[in-house]
């Protein structure tokens, strides 16, 4: 007994199948990537990048005034996204310090550690809006010097205090 198999280009895309309600037929404002009726878009958005800008190192390391906006800024997300406690960005804010003093042959290692903790936390406990810093954390480790990781330690420093 031969199978019998029916594919679109046989019957054709719609046919045997009811037109869909309140869809406009597949053709209008509801399908993926057009706009709706309150004019945003729908699906995925090509131009515009997925949350806030990433932070710039070498401003963060020369502009006191930028690492105090972006600590307000991430301190802002966390209020409005992530139900974080204080102790986890305490624990993490340890961890930097102690990153830091660590002797130069062994710091690079240890901030990559510490991007991994980092990224742990985020995912264990949803803290979507401290993605920038495990970003910025990524641009330290690559660039290996002491300055970033001093800068980076003064951040995380002014996030912890502005979240209290």
């Amino acid at each position: 007994m031969a199978e019998q198999t029916t594919t679109t280009e046989q019957r054709g895309p719609r046919e045997g199948r009811p037109p869909r309600e309140g869809r406009g037929g597949g053709h209008g404002p509801g399908d993926r990537g057009e706009r709706g009726d309150r004019g945003e878009r729908r699906g995925f958005d090509r131009g515009r990048p997925e949350g806030p800008p990433e932070i710039e190192l070498e401003k963060l390391i020369h502009d006191s005034l930028y690492l105090d906006n972006q600590a307000h800024s991430i301190v802002s997300r966390m209020r409005d996204m992530d139900s974080g406690t204080k102790s986890q960005l305490r624990r993490l804010y340890s961890a930097v310090r102690r990153a830091v003093r660590a002797p130069e042959a062994e710091r690079q290692h240890e901030f990559v550690m510490l991007r991994a903790r980092l990224a742990y936390t985020i995912a264990r406990h949803g803290l979507r809006s401290l993605d920038q810093l495990e970003k910025l954390l990524l641009q330290v480790t690559r660039k290996n010097d002491i300055r970033g990781y001093e800068r980076f330690k003064d951040l995380f420093e002014a996030i912890v205090a502005y979240n209290e």
